[in-house]
């Protein structure tokens, strides 16, 4: 999918839209893709430990089917922008819907593991479509004064989900007794958990029948009265529409399309840049960040944490998620993205660290001893927080801003592929790495953490204040 347009500043830059509100709703209802996304993403936590009993697993088999689903948020994502392009932003946001409420069906009535599979890949699949088309429709719609506010409705979307995914299962294995297995109206309660997501999907699917197309896939094909409409409904009637459609005309002639062999160097295969780039991209996953949204049921539960208690501490982890990522919203723009960045990566080493050495304990009578089941509690909850106010959003604007114009969106594309396949390696190796050994597991992610560190000072550049016409 193209970028947002970036033309000559005008008048209709500084206009403000006479139905805020109605901008707004807009806004909301595209970013339940995010909502869905983070929902699917860590709703599996919940089921984890049920699968492996249902099916008779191992955690080598167990884990693939976890991390299935990647493999379809990588054709997704990758896929999602020709689609858009071709079809227009709506559509591929109702065919994601789409996606969303299969999987969620599916999943919750698999006749076998491998249809288990099947469901979570299509999901991954709408996961991917979402991360992309989302924050694309936002920056379409959104009037050039609230642009960066709206824009964070995604993220904000996305935690959210997570949070709300892990307050369900709670919910659930509430009403099964404590059981994941237990049954709800003829179904177990992880089948619950993995169909419930059917309400959200089907939301997000009515929601893109009441919004309107991008002005900008619209003029793309030639629909210029429409978008005009859809400029004055967004931007105000004080707004010069036709000089608007002429802007957005001309920053679409005056793009490149980025192509692959754009990104190559002379000497080390891609451009030192987009390597700076693939690196924020694997670090961002490598300290284990979605062991705690994917594992943290099973973790707990394996250091003596009774169900109920390991579903709400992942709930509260996704509170703590939420926290952080508004504390690095309010920030990023006022302290830059490098200071939050390293504060991100002490803190998170620091957490890591102590993680480590309360897991490598001695379990007493199958739970962790008091003092050391404190400090993972703490430790875990003190990690998240550092994650979501630091890396987990300034990577995505170091993204957005670090790369030269003429290489972005290619750049963009190989960055967020990195990051699916570390994703991918962090959730296809903790189960059997846990079976290994726990301690050792946390002491691989510290040293990511710390490895981070220098990775930042040296090598990242601050983006804060700068045009991106500076970045080179």
């Amino acid at each position: 999918m193209t970028s947002t347009e970036r033309g000559p500043e005008s008048g209709a830059r500084e206009a403000h839209p006479d139905h805020l509100g109605h901008v707004i709703f807009i806004t909301a209802a595209a970013a339940m893709g995010g909502f869905l996304f983070g929902y699917d993403s860590s709703v599996i936590n919940g089921a984890v430990e049920a699968i492996r009993d249902r099916y008779d697993i191992g955690s080598g088999t167990l884990a693939q089917v976890i991390a299935i689903a990647l493999i379809g948020c990588a054709i997704g994502a990758a896929t999602a922008g020709r689609i858009a392009d071709r079809i227009g932003r709506i559509r591929c946001m109702q065919i994601a819907a789409v996606l969303f409420t299969i999987s969620a069906v599916g999943s919750a009535l698999p006749f076998a593991l491998w249809d288990l599979a099947m469901w979570r890949v299509i999901g991954g699949f709408a996961i991917g479509m979402a991360s992309v088309i989302g924050p694309a429709y936002i920056a379409e719609v959104s009037p050039p004064a609230y642009r960066g506010r709206l824009g964070s409705f995604q993220q904000a979307a996305i935690v959210i989900g997570i949070a709300i995914s892990q307050l369900v299962n709670y919910g659930i294995l509430q009403l099964a007794d404590g059981d994941q297995r237990g049954k709800i109206g003829g179904f177990e309660a992880w089948q619950w958990m993995l169909g419930v997501m059917v309400v959200p999907a089907i939301l997000y699917g009515l929601l893109s029948f009441a919004i309107p197309e991008s002005p900008r896939f619209l003029i793309s094909v030639g629909k210029k009265d429409r978008a005009r409409k859809i400029l004055e409904e967004v931007e105000g009637k004080n707004v010069d529409l036709d000089a608007r459609v002429n802007e957005i005309e001309t920053a679409m002639r005056r793009e490149h399309k980025s192509t692959f062999s754009d990104l190559l160097g002379s000497r080390f295969g891609f451009l030192p840049i987009v390597w700076v780039g693939i690196g924020l991209s694997v670090f961002q996953q490598l300290v284990g960040i979605n062991v705690a949204f994917y594992y943290s049921a099973t973790l707990w539960q394996s250091v003596g944490i009774d169900p109920s208690g390991s579903f709400f501490y992942s709930f509260t982890t996704s509170i703590i998620n939420i926290i952080g990522t508004v504390i690095a919203m309010v920030l990023v723009d006022r302290v830059g993205r490098r200071p939050l960045a390293l504060v991100g990566s002490i803190g998170m080493a620091i957490a890591l660290a102590f993680e480590a050495w309360a897991f490598s304990a001695d379990l007493v009578d199958g739970k962790l001893p008091n003092t050391e089941g404190v400090v993972a509690l703490v430790a875990a909850h003190v990690f998240v927080l550092f994650f979501a106010l630091s890396w987990g959003v300034v990577v995505w604007v170091f993204l957005g801003e670090m790369f030269p114009n003429r290489i972005r969106a290619a750049a963009l594309g190989v960055a967020a592929s990195a990051q699916w396949i570390a994703n991918w390696a962090i959730t296809a190796s903790f189960p059997s790495l846990a079976d290994w050994n726990l301690s050792g597991t946390y002491v691989i992610y510290t040293c990511f953490a710390v490895l981070s560190i220098p990775f930042v000072l040296k090598f990242v550049k601050e983006t804060k204040g700068k045009a991106l016409e500076e970045m080179g």
